[in-house]
């Protein structure tokens, strides 16, 4: 799908917005502005990732109290957080799930235990910022990394609590440039355990920083359930 210029279509969407481990409502901040622009609600989440007390449960608690009782909601999960969304989507009606440069579980699976059982092997980095963040301008990464929090360990002991995956349209977008999570990972795990072919755009592991007009494009081509 190309990125030149935003689709247009008519009708709001609610994109509910969950962001992985260790981070803030912030990082979402420019896709927010970029989605509201084409007349789209957002819902910027919260999780308790910095309570010891709060596991996926709560997680999922956190999201589904913060998108209330909006309707036409489309979860849109990064990173860790594709172990929240998709209890979001069991719990109420939504449109659709997007996972983000995500983390796919399988039923029962502990996120401690995602690693060894997909095999993932990280990209020799430098650090965090060349991990995550190395197509964000500087000024914009530098304040990323403040804005990073304290992540508990309590969510990754605990087996992932839904039997099946939830009964919602679901769609994979990878970012061919992210060295935390490589394209090619990706792929083998996207099509082991959803069974599809990821939509893919150029970018690192934070494409809502680093291209979020066309992250924007791209989840507005979700909503009609592809992307070209």
């Amino acid at each position: 799908m190309s990125s030149a210029a935003p689709r247009s279509h008519t009708g709001m969407t609610t994109f509910a917005l969950i962001p992985g481990a260790a981070t803030d409502r912030w990082y979402w901040h420019l896709l927010e502005a970029e989605l509201r622009a084409r007349g789209h609600e957002t819902v910027a989440v919260d999780l308790p990732c910095d309570d010891d007390a709060a596991g996926l449960p709560e997680y999922a608690d956190a999201a589904v109290a913060a998108i209330g009782d909006r309707s036409d909601v489309v979860v849109v999960a990064h990173s860790f957080g594709g172990f929240t969304g998709p209890l979001v989507c069991a719990r109420r009606p939504v449109r659709r799930l997007v996972l983000v440069t995500a983390m796919v579980p399988r039923p029962g699976e502990a996120p401690g235990d995602w690693w060894a059982n997909t095999g993932h092997e990280q990209a020799p980095a430098v650090d965090d910022v060349d991990l995550f963040l190395h197509d964000v301008p500087a000024g914009l990464a530098a304040e990323a990394m403040r804005h990073g929090r304290d992540q508990s360990g309590t969510p990754m002991s605990a087996p992932w609590p839904l039997d099946a995956w939830p009964d919602v349209p679901t769609s994979f977008l990878l970012c061919r440039d992210d060295k935390f999570f490589p394209a090619d990972f990706v792929r083998r795990v996207v099509r082991d355990r959803l069974g599809v072919i990821p939509d893919e755009m150029d970018g690192s592991h934070h494409p809502m920083l680093s291209r979020p007009r066309e992250l924007a494009d791209r989840l507005e081509g979700h909503l009609e359930g592809c992307a070209d």
